[in-house]
């Protein structure tokens, strides 16, 4: 059958959703192996989370040396852990680097995502217009959509309010009362740094996280000098990064190694809070491991300032009155919710409607599912990226690079043999996915004491890969054509 896209709509053979990292990576790659392709990106500008996340304090909690593309090692990192400028101008400097900003497309939302079963091509809606590819490479990322909780009477609060994804710069803080919601991986940064001048802060804390210090400093300008000479030294920071994380995650499936690392941070709780109250507030009830570990040396010493309260989380809103769970309040000018994202239950679902006419959205539940957490049932020849069970502590470009490979080898089998459409076996991920919820089972994050967002809402883990990322990496090292269903014809 031979494919007649519409002439009213742009066609490319590949298509990426998203200019993060992901998408900027899966450009890269697609640009190397001379494939047409074009990137959409929503937004006016390229950098995906670390062009949203501009807060005070924001930086990356993996280290820059591992925190960047393997094939693109940037030797002028200013600090072990970059902060979000610098990793910013980063993206932009490795898009430029490899020349694909001509084939991305800015303030190019995706409204809607439909397979054409006739012309066996994807049907894309954007908000400057539709087009129609025969691949598409969905690099939305996991946290692009802020969650803002719903409280009851939040709609009387007079004052100023924003989520920490969408920080309001023209908002000044300066001698104010500042009610914080949340005190996850954002709290822990911007709290510390926003703490000195506001008047007062009172944290709304349902249930606190494990925090670790965090061990940062600057680079050097000597050392800079050194990496950028030779390039060895770097790869080989970056190697023993890549190890002390596996080390990391392998800790997590062992309760005598959980039980170090949870004393660790204890240690940590009790060398800067001295009051047992307030220490007894910040010490978690479950294991470590059970919710994203943090870092920071300075979180601690932020809660036991005067001008600080650590509350229950937020049961309502009277006027500028915000009640905690715990019965207590307070009254505040500004509300900032550091809430999080939308993780277990991606956005991008509601807009996806493969061959059944469904969206996933709808077929999914709620509890995500893929093949090898980068093709999903009902949509032939799409890709995800940070798909469904990936996430590993780890650098997210160790989950990047692992996808690009798979993809890549997909596109060439595909190509080489003259296969038009390719649709995961039902069979191959249903065996897949059991084998990664047997594996979950016994894992902290589904037996650890905890509610969190790795959990969907029907009680399903659909966010964590439960073995090794060198695992992962060897699954995803080729793309295997018998665990798919082909159309070869044109």
């Amino acid at each position: 059958m031979t494919t007649t896209p519409d002439p009213q709509t742009r066609h490319h053979e590949v298509i990426v959703v998203g200019a993060g990292f992901a998408g900027i990576g899966a450009a890269i790659k697609l640009r190397q192996a001379g494939l047409d392709f074009l990137v959409l990106e929503k937004s006016a500008e390229i950098g995906g989370v670390w062009r949203d996340n501009s807060y005070p304090g924001c930086a990356c909690d993996v280290p820059s040396a591992f925190y960047s593309y393997s094939f693109a090692p940037n030797p002028r990192w200013s600090r072990f852990f970059a902060r979000q400028g610098e990793i910013r101008d980063y993206t932009h400097a490795v898009a430029d680097r490899f020349g694909v900003m001509p084939s991305v497309r800015v303030n190019h939302e995706l409204l809607a995502a439909r397979w054409d079963s006739d012309q066996q091509v994807w049907r894309l809606q954007t908000s400057a217009g539709d087009y129609s590819a025969r691949f598409v490479i969905m690099a939305c990322g996991p946290m692009h959509k802020p969650v803002t909780p719903r409280i009851k009477g939040i709609a009387s609060f007079p004052g100023a309010s924003f989520h920490s994804a969408r920080w309001d710069h023209g908002c000044d803080l300066a001698g104010k009362r500042v009610a914080v919601i949340g005190s996850g991986a954002s709290a822990i940064q911007f709290v510390p740094a926003i703490q000195p001048d506001v008047a007062h802060l009172t944290l709304f804390q349902r249930t606190p996280p494990w925090v670790l210090p965090k061990m940062d400093a600057p680079v050097s300008e000597r050392w800079q000098r050194r990496f950028e000479r030779f390039p060895v030294l770097q790869h080989a920071l970056r190697q023993m990064l890549y190890l002390a994380f596996e080390k990391l995650n392998n800790s997590l499936t062992r309760p005598r190694s959980r039980g170090k690392l949870q004393a660790r941070a204890l240690r940590n709780i009790h060398r800067t809070v001295k009051d047992e109250r307030l220490r007894a507030v910040l010490t978690p009830d479950y294991a470590i491991g059970c919710k994203r570990i943090l870092q920071s040396n300075d979180w601690y010493r932020a809660l036991v300032k005067e001008n600080v309260d650590v509350v229950g989380g937020v049961a309502e809103v009277r006027g500028k009155t915000i009640i905690a769970s715990d019965g207590s309040s307070c009254e505040a000018d500004i509300i900032i919710y550091a809430t999080g994202f939308e993780v277990a239950n991606p956005p991008v679902a509601e807009i996806i409607t493969g061959v059944s006419g469904e969206t996933l959205a709808t077929r999914w539940q709620g509890s995500p599912q893929a093949y090898l957490g980068t093709m999903v049932e009902d949509c032939p020849n799409l890709f995800m990226m940070f798909g469904p069970n990936l996430y590993t502590f780890s650098s997210a470009f160790v989950m990047i690079e692992a996808q690009l490979k798979y993809i890549m080898s997909a596109l060439r089998t595909l190509t080489s043999r003259r296969i038009r459409t390719v649709a995961v076996d039902p069979q191959s991920a249903r065996a897949f996915n059991d084998d990664v919820q047997a594996a979950l089972q016994t894992s902290v994050w589904n037996a650890g004491g905890c509610q969190s967002y790795f959990i969907d809402k029907n009680g399903r883990n659909s966010t964590n890969w439960p073995w090794t990322t060198g695992a992962m990496r060897r699954r995803l090292k080729r793309f295997r054509l018998k665990d798919y269903v082909v159309d070869s014809s044109r």
